[in-house]
């Protein structure tokens, strides 16, 4: 029988999330059912719960084409969050892109330190290579009344953090910036109540054997040398002869250099490791 003109058969959202489950659950996706739900709302704008009582709702043609493209991009460990073009972080629906590191949970934590660090009457801090904005968002969204700046050295980063500042409605002041090199950050920093940084921090032999999804994260933003620690290291020592007495170093670290960052903190006051919800000790805090 001659099928010419017959209007093709209904996809619907109950079939998108049967296939999309089928397909990641096979690929060996812990998170199946979340992501499924993820990629059909970044095809269709339905929420979870519109999903699941619209399960009749037909996709159109240009829907279908674009979680076909969309969980194929996924099941070759694109990150999600570049494929749905966002990530929560602290409360917050950030945009990412391949320009920036995608906003991990464990960074929430350094968040949450600095915080109960500050004093209470309107300090200033400053976020060293901000990326898409997470940490400096997330404190000015969390201290309305902090001044805040962030710097990176990624002319591809910074529109997609400014971008995230003019969505969310915070002031954060952007400026691009070598750590602490640019003359108005080392002003900034040299009055700063906190210096807080989630720097590239593994070692370059990590190159080849991390997760898929990470391999996707930009190089500058990972890797730090042999020991993971080179960044780091260059901010530690012109954080010690800018900043003034009193004020705090917060850095995101490797549970494997950690430590020996915070061994080279000489003439540092207070300096102390912190644990990641793991008991991962990835946190470095001192006062100048």
């Amino acid at each position: 029988m001659d099928n010419a003109g017959q209007t093709p058969p209904t996809f619907t959202v109950g079939d998108a999330l049967e296939l999309c489950l089928r397909r990641l659950r096979s690929a060996g996706f812990d998170s199946a059912e979340a992501e499924a739900h993820a990629l059909i709302e970044a095809a269709t704008g339905l929420t979870r719960s519109e999903q699941l009582l619209r399960r009749e709702r037909a996709l159109s043609d240009e829907e279908r084409a674009n979680l076909a493209a969309m969980l194929q991009r996924r099941l070759l460990h694109e990150p999600l969050q570049h494929i749905t073009g966002t990530a929560p972080f602290y409360g917050l629906e950030l945009a990412v892109s391949s320009a920036v590191l995608v906003p991990r949970p464990e960074t929430e934590r350094l968040v949450e330190l600095v915080l109960a660090e500050l004093p209470p009457a309107a300090p200033t801090v400053l976020d060293v290579g901000t990326g898409s904005g997470a940490i400096a968002l997330a404190l000015k969204a969390e201290r309305p009344d902090l001044e805040v700046w962030a710097s990176d050295v990624s002319a591809a980063a910074l529109p997609v953090a400014i971008e995230n500042a003019r969505l969310l409605d915070l002031e954060v002041r952007f400026r691009r910036s070598d750590l602490l090199a640019d003359p108005e950050i080392a002003e900034v920093a040299a009055r700063a109540d906190a210096v807080v940084a989630n720097l590239p921090y593994l070692p370059t032999s990590d190159a080849g054997s991390l997760p898929p999804e990470v391999e996707h994260d930009p190089p500058g933003a990972l890797f730090a040398g042999t020991d993971g620690l080179e960044v780091a290291e260059r901010l530690r020592a012109q954080a010690g002869r800018i900043m003034l007495p009193g004020a705090f170093l917060a850095l995101e670290l490797d549970e494997r250099n950690a430590a020996a960052f915070a061994g080279r903190l000489t003439g540092w006051k207070s300096v102390r490791l912190e644990s990641d919800l793991l008991g991962r000790q990835r946190f470095v805090l001192a006062r100048r």
